[in-house]
């Protein structure tokens, strides 16, 4: 076995397995530290059509569909009864496929694995321990990690990344600071059996706005993955553990009391918190972070995964297709590097600037208005076609497709302004 790597990278989730695949493709010699421990559930249980692009790249769609629903779209329900439903059309995502998958995590995470294994990816089941370095190397791993770790050969590699998700650790060893989002929001889920989702078709995920904060409904084979997201505060009014908090939190809303009201919970309760957050810096010289490691958003519109591959895969276009000599190259290798951070923080504002509109209710008074101003008018008026239009760009931006879209967001901006017509307020809709 060859000894010393040029890359190694801490943490074998979705950005990890993602990048590490394909920088084999490339030929880099890559190790990845793994652990092995991975929590029965986790976020991101519903993808975007745009991972399913990167999921052919990587030659693994076929073998996610065995385990996965088919996701068509997301629909948005209001305490009030005012339903949106988004599908993913074919002609309005133009190549992107017109559907995606909802995904039991653990089988994806490890199904990306076993595919960087079969192209030659080695992982060491360890936890990689890291110090702060100096000159070229801002960080490196300890003595006790690399004698630890026969496989490198005692020498440090050309360059590591952080693929820790949200612990961060080279980050929190370097003392970056980062950037919280405004909301102080918790969630408790967990997989049920016999509950109903209210899809309008099969595997349609369902996003509803409670009396308190918003909840989330995704079909899996055999059960429903339900969640509650909310402020601490009101949550710590619904019991003392995660799963008396969970129950309670179910039956006070009357949406979810009824479609769950023979349910039974066939999974443990999972925890999560702080869901915005970006790095103030994800490189130096050495290192790079990848995926949540240097900033996640708010699992809303489900772009979670998508954000962590995407990232993987713009780091290996941007950086790593220049070839193995660019990590002899460190001016090159920092502004490659610093090319992705600033495509990644572009893509953080765009998510935080849509998902906006769905918790202040600004999306559900325009679907009120726009719908209005069609019945007015009729199908073939200008202000129908107006609506469609808005419609057609709202669901390419949620797809992940045009998210980023100076013209989408302004078309948005401009409906947010001009559509609220006889309509309850934004505030009405919103979130609370």
């Amino acid at each position: 076995m060859k000894a010393g790597f040029e890359i190694a990278i801490v943490g074998a989730g979705p950005a990890g397995c993602t990048l590490a695949s394909l920088l084999r493709l490339r030929g880099f010699d890559v190790l990845v530290f793994d652990d092995d421990k991975r929590p029965s559930l986790l976020v991101g249980e519903s993808l975007l059509p745009t991972v399913v692009d990167l999921m052919r790249r990587l030659g693994i769609e076929d073998r996610v569909k065995k385990f996965s629903t088919c996701k068509p779209g997301v629909a948005f329900v209001h305490r009030g009864g005012l339903r949106l439903d988004f599908f993913f059309p074919e002609k309005t995502l133009g190549k992107t496929p017109n559907y995606s998958y909802n995904i039991p995590r653990p089988e994806y995470d490890n199904l990306l694995r076993t595919r960087a294994e079969e192209l030659g990816v080695t992982f060491v089941k360890r936890r990689a321990a890291v110090e702060k370095g100096d000159g070229e190397r801002e960080i490196r791993l300890t003595r006790e990690c690399l004698e630890a770790t026969p496989e490198l050969g005692g020498r440090q590699p050309k360059l590591l990344v952080d693929s820790t998700g949200r612990a961060r650790v080279f980050a929190r060893e370097l003392g970056i600071t980062s950037k919280r989002g405004g909301r102080n929001d918790v969630a408790y889920f967990a997989h049920y059996e016999n509950f109903d989702a209210e899809s309008s078709k099969d595997g349609q995920v369902v996003i509803s706005v409670q009396e308190h904060g918003w909840s989330w409904r995704i079909p899996l084979p055999g059960r429903v993955s339900v969640g509650m997201v909310l402020h601490k505060d009101v949550a710590k009014k619904h019991g003392a553990t995660p799963e008396e908090r969970l129950e309670s939190l179910i039956e006070s809303e009357p949406i979810l009391r009824q479609a769950g009201k023979g349910r039974k919970r066939v999974s443990e309760v999972m925890t999560y918190t702080n869901y915005q957050l970006i790095s103030d810096r994800g490189h130096g010289p050495g290192w790079v972070a990848a995926g949540d490691s240097y900033g996640f958003v708010d699992p809303m519109l489900s772009p979670g995964l998508f954000m962590a591959m995407y990232m993987a895969d713009l780091l290996d276009q941007v950086v790593f297709s220049a070839g193995r000599k660019v990590l002899d190259r460190p001016e090159a290798l920092a502004r490659g590097f610093a090319k992705v951070e600033k495509e990644m923080l572009d893509w953080h504002e765009a998510w935080a600037n849509i998902i906006e509109y769905f918790y202040d209710g600004r999306i559900f008074s325009m679907y009120e208005g726009g719908s209005k101003m069609s019945e007015l008018y009729g199908k073939y008026a200008l202000p129908h076609l107006m609506e469609r239009h808005m419609t057609r760009h709202i669901t390419r931006m949620v797809s992940g497709v045009s998210t980023r879209s100076r013209y989408g967001r302004g078309l948005v901006a401009f409906g947010a302004k001009h559509l609220l017509w006889e309509t309850e307020p934004p505030e009405y809709y919103a979130v609370r």
